[in-house]
């Protein structure tokens, strides 16, 4: 039952945050709001929302194990598996300008998420100042973008790959009705797939931090695979790299930081010795040959998957 549970809420949880997008992409249109602010924003918060919901539901369960583990499972997805995928598929580059800045806005996050680790929990004050900085990060990106045009494009292209993806809705009420059971869904689908996550790490003595850092994390991951992959057979290989560095933010800052206002996340042993670590390597690997070649061939990205294939076969001994 527990592991019906994981599959339902997992495919309850994909469409709901499909439809929250694809509702919260239409409500931006239908108010004016401009295609690079939509896709600075909505993009960020729509992709991640599954993260969100799951970790706020397995914070308020005090299951912090979970909840940390889903965040830092999928930004080393994110860097090793999806980037991986991508740049196997068709090589990918973007521009030194947007690279410097959002893989630099990477690493601030990730080490920010280490030195938490280090201290041992994350609070409510820590939440706020997190928030504070992913504001204050969107805000400086949206007046660049006024000044950049290829930074205004690059958002706009985000923009454009949601709209021949999921086809956004034009009219008002379905805005509405997209946008409703989108939410309905998340909420249902991260309590179901959280139920099923602690029931089969409670049944079969499995560590709820490895079911975090793994199946969890790979499923509220799902939104940026796809999104990476449709990018990248399409060549839009610089809104490829967009989509998994601006997920990272998002999931440190936006994610850890509201759940730690909601709950105190306490950062279990394993996490803050081993996956924390795995995770600022990978942040470091990928912001290094982005700075160094603004590219990451197909060499690269069999490696980040090899890593990551390394990384997962390395939690067999905390199962065990």
């Amino acid at each position: 039952m527990d592991i019906i549970f994981l599959v339902a809420g997992l495919a309850i949880l994909f469409v709901g945050g499909e439809l929250t997008v694809r509702g919260a992409v239409g409500l931006a249109r239908f108010l004016g709001v401009s295609p690079a602010v939509i896709g600075l924003t909505v993009v960020g918060f729509g992709t991640s929302a599954p993260e969100l919901v799951v970790t706020v539901q397995a914070a308020l369960a005090g299951k912090s194990g979970l909840a940390i583990g889903n965040v830092v499972g999928s930004n080393i997805s994110n860097l090793l598996l999806i980037l991986g995928v991508g740049a196997v598929m068709w090589p990918l580059t973007c521009g030194l300008a947007a690279a410097k800045r959002d893989a630099g806005m990477m690493v601030f996050s990730a080490v920010i998420l280490v030195a938490l680790g280090m201290y041992g929990q994350i609070e409510w004050w820590h939440g706020i100042i997190m928030v504070g900085l992913l504001l204050i990060y969107l805000g400086a990106t949206y007046f660049n973008d006024k000044k950049d045009q290829a930074s205004r494009k690059l958002h706009e292209r985000e923009v454009e790959e949601l709209e021949e993806l999921e086809s956004a809705p034009t009219s008002v009420p379905l805005i509405f009705l997209f946008t409703a059971l989108g939410l309905v869904g998340l909420v249902v689908g991260a309590d179901l797939m959280v139920k099923g996550a602690i029931g089969i790490a409670e049944s079969f003595g499995v560590p709820e931090t490895v079911i975090g850092l793994t199946i969890v994390a790979l499923g509220t991951s799902l939104p940026e695979l796809a999104a990476t992959a449709v990018a990248a057979y399409r060549k839009h290989t610089d809104v490829a790299i967009a989509n998994v560095l601006g997920s990272c933010v998002f999931n440190v800052l936006s994610i850890l930081g509201i759940t730690s206002m909601v709950s105190t996340l306490v950062v279990e042993p394993d996490i803050r010795n081993i996956d924390l670590w795995v995770m600022l390597a990978a942040t470091l690997f990928v912001t290094v040959m982005l700075l160094k070649n603004c590219k990451i061939g197909r060499a690269t990205g069999a490696v980040l998957i090899l890593a990551y294939v390394a990384y997962i076969a390395s939690l067999a001994p905390r199962v065990m």
